[in-house]
């Protein structure tokens, strides 16, 4: 995917109140950084963040973190975000395979929507729900694992199912066509939106692990 840039997008994210800079510094520590200890839920890859924002408004007593190593897209969010207060919302911009050096036994939920599929078998190791990112978010989570993904893409979610499981999680609430749920509570990302506009089906699961 070709990313367009953004101008002075760098210097717009570090101006945000909303991006913390060193997030490594915080690990361990993120209810510090939030001053409460309520739950704490990440969305892995939050794209222009429609999801997440929308997330931490409707949930105020949830502390919500957004993930997003490109600069050109976290910037989108950043200026959603522009004179707007939400206290419980935080982003870093980092790779997520940097993950384990953030947080550690703190993490209520993790939000895995309309990830990157990475198709070929020699990218399978970059998928995020790929045993080398589950065993990354083995330490990440303060009590019960709990991941919830969204789709698109129909090779991936049948790859998450396989893998999820393989590795110890159990499945609930799998559907391959969301709409047809008609969940009052589902909150949709920018993609979501945009793929259902579409009339593309949408793929949903919620996997838990002791």
């Amino acid at each position: 995917m070709r990313l367009k840039k953004v101008k002075n997008a760098k210097e717009t994210i570090e101006e945000s109140k909303y991006v913390i800079k060193n997030p490594e510094e915080n690990k361990g520590c993120w209810k510090k950084e939030f001053n409460n200890d309520n739950p704490i839920n990440v969305e892995i890859g939050m794209g222009k963040g429609d999801f997440i924002i929308e997330m931490a408004k409707q949930y105020p007593f949830v502390n919500f973190i957004g993930i997003e190593m490109f600069d050109s897209v976290i910037v989108r969010a950043v200026q959603k975000l522009d004179g707007k207060n939400i206290p419980n919302l935080r982003l870093i911009r980092m790779d997520a395979k940097d993950i384990e050096n953030v947080f550690e036994k703190e993490i209520d939920t993790i939000y895995l929507n309309f990830s990157d599929p990475w198709p070929k078998k020699r990218h399978e190791k970059r998928r995020l729900t790929s045993h080398e990112f589950l065993k990354r978010y083995d330490n990440l989570f303060e009590k019960t694992k709990k991941i919830i993904q969204k789709t698109d893409n129909t090779d991936l979610f049948a790859y998450s199912i396989s893998s999820l499981s393989t590795y110890g999680y159990v499945l609930d609430d799998v559907t391959l066509d969301l709409q047809k749920v008609n969940d009052a509570e589902n909150v949709m990302s920018e993609y979501e939106k945009k793929f259902v506009f579409q009339n593309v089906k949408i793929c949903r699961l919620k996997a838990y692990k002791d």
